[in-house]
């Protein structure tokens, strides 16, 4: 009886390329979700040190009614909180992704329309905020930090498979997209 060996299929050649590039992707959703994360976590535990000044910052944008400004004000820094830990933790990620992509949604909108009326205000992103001198305004930076923010929260949507993940699943059990979601 003789065996043959034979060359490696091309459906296994093929498999080993893409298993790189999904360990590559995950490794990109692990940084995706550090940064982001880890953004909304310090942002979020400075305001909640404070949260008379988290009012203020939600004030000075002159978009929200009063009882709308107070229950942001306090409320904010918990969710910016408790969505951070969903994504450094890797727990929840797509519903943490989507959750902190509308908030950068929610936060580049405020952040343009205060620009657009001349609002001479600090964003309170990192606490503080209010009114300050029109020469120390700047919302070119905040509003590029929180678009990049809200690209990696859509990246994290699209694909929240990372590595180092409570809900990191292996290989086997995800669908085509790297998505541990069951698919449909």
């Amino acid at each position: 009886m003789t065996t043959s060996v034979t060359a490696p299929s091309s459906r296994a050649a093929s498999e080993l390329p893409r298993t790189r590039s999904a360990l590559v992707l995950d490794w990109l959703g692990t940084l995706a979700r550090t940064v982001l994360g880890g953004v909304v976590l310090v942002a979020g535990l400075i305001k909640v040190a404070d949260p008379v000044e988290s009012v203020a910052a939600v004030r000075a944008y002159q978009v929200l009614p009063e009882s709308l400004e107070r229950l942001v004000g306090y409320g904010l820094p918990f969710l910016e909180i408790g969505l951070a830990l969903l994504l450094v933790t890797g727990f929840a990620t797509r519903v943490a992704a989507i959750g902190g992509g509308l908030l950068m949604v929610g936060f580049v909108a405020g952040i343009a329309s205060a620009w657009a009326r001349g609002l001479a205000i600090d964003c309170g992103c990192f606490g503080g905020g209010g009114a300050v001198d029109a020469a120390d305004v700047d919302y070119l930076v905040p509003l590029l930090r929180d678009i990049g923010l809200m690209i990696l929260a859509g990246y994290l949507a699209w694909r929240p498979r990372s590595a180092l993940a409570v809900d990191h699943r292996p290989p086997d059990q995800t669908n085509a997209e790297g998505s541990s979601w069951p698919a449909r």
